[in-house]
Formats: C-alpha cells, structure tokens, sequence
C-alpha cells in the first residue's frame, strides 16, 4: 500500500465503543438507554463490538512495513502522555485502543493527533448536553450548542489535517483511525494519497475534490 517516493493515508473509520467516552460514558448509556430502551442499546453495543473484531483482524492482516508506518487517532491529544492515554483506554476495554497497542508492538509509530483545547471544548459542550436533568433540557443545549459543535468539529479536522501534513514522511504510511462525522481529507496536502481500503465514509464522499 506504501508508495517508495509518495505518502500514504490510510483512513478507517471507526465507531467509539463506551470504554473511548472514559468519564462520560456512564451519562451516554443512560441517555441511549432512555431513548432507545435497554434491548436497543444491548444490540448496538454487540454489533459495534463485533465491527472492531472485524477491523482488527482486517488490519492485523495488512502486510506493511509497520517500521515506517504512523499511526493517527481520534480524540488523542498532542499532550506527550500519547502511549500512557492508549495504554489506559485499552486497560479499560477500548478494542480501538488495544488495536493501537498491537500495532505498536509491530513496530509502527503513535503519533499525538488532535488538539487538546478543542478536545476540551468538545468535551465540555457534550458534558452539558449528557448531564442535563432530563430530555427536555438535553434537547435544548444540544440545539444551542449545534452551531459551536459544527465548527468544533471543522477547526479539529484542520488541526488533524495539518498534524499529519507536518509529521508523515515521504516513503511512509499513515494509518489514521477517525469517526465517520469527519471531513478532514480536503485539508490535505496534494502530495498524500489517501486509501479506504474498509469504505469510504460518506463525508469524505461529499466533501471530495
């Protein structure tokens, strides 16, 4: 997958599982749960981790050379504590985060990703809606916060984006882990090759040039 000269992107979109929310995943359970109901929240929970069972096998299973490969990921910050923030998640049963792990132990390279202070933002924007006294209130702060959180999530595609421009190298493969919400390809340098080789999230369809 790795061109000799060129750079390579290869993008896997993910969907986080309750071990990658940490602190806000006992809030999201109880608000799917009272939207959904406890069965519906169940199934989604199987079926998310039956879709990382997949993932890791399909990726473990690409013959790259994992020396020169970098890995990206969503929601980690540039903060220096990368593998301590990784190691931690996976402890807790993020199948995300055990992936980077073994990965690492192949050789390929954690690379921080996002921005801490838009991360801290998001954060606290979700937190509002996720402990709101009940579904009225949650309603009305996620409506209010909708305009904040679309351009939250445009400045962290940038800081991803220009995070990758400056650190992946010619000859090297980049193996970027992000949700399916994201549109940051267009913020790319010309000379990176971007690969879906599990499917093209429909953002990065609609947002092609």
């Amino acid at each position: 997958m790795t061109e000799k000269a060129g750079r390579t992107l290869i993008y896997v979109p993910v969907v986080h599982t309750p071990a990658d929310l940490g602190g806000l995943a006992t809030s999201v359970r109880r608000l799917r749960v009272r939207k959904q109901g406890r069965q519906v929240w169940s199934r989604s929970v199987d079926v998310v981790e039956h879709l990382w069972a997949d993932i890791r096998t399909t990726v473990e299973g690409w013959a790259l050379p994992w020396e020169h490969v970098r890995l990206y990921q969503d929601g980690l910050p540039v903060c220096g504590r990368e593998e301590e923030i990784v190691r931690d998640l996976a402890k807790a049963g993020s199948p995300n985060h055990q992936l980077l792990l073994a990965l690492m132990n192949k050789g390929a390279r954690l690379m921080g990703t996002e921005s801490p202070e838009l991360l801290i933002e998001e954060y606290r924007l979700a937190k509002e809606v996720l402990t709101a006294r009940d579904a009225e209130e949650a309603a009305r702060l996620e409506a209010q916060h909708r305009t904040q959180s679309r351009s939250l999530i445009i400045q962290r595609d940038r800081f991803i984006a220009a995070r990758i421009n400056e650190s992946l190298r010619a000859g090297e493969t980049g193996l970027l882990f992000l949700g399916v919400l994201h549109a940051m390809t267009p913020h790319l340098q010309k000379d990176i090759r971007v690969a879906y080789p599990l499917y093209r999230p429909r953002r990065a369809r609609q947002t092609a040039t």
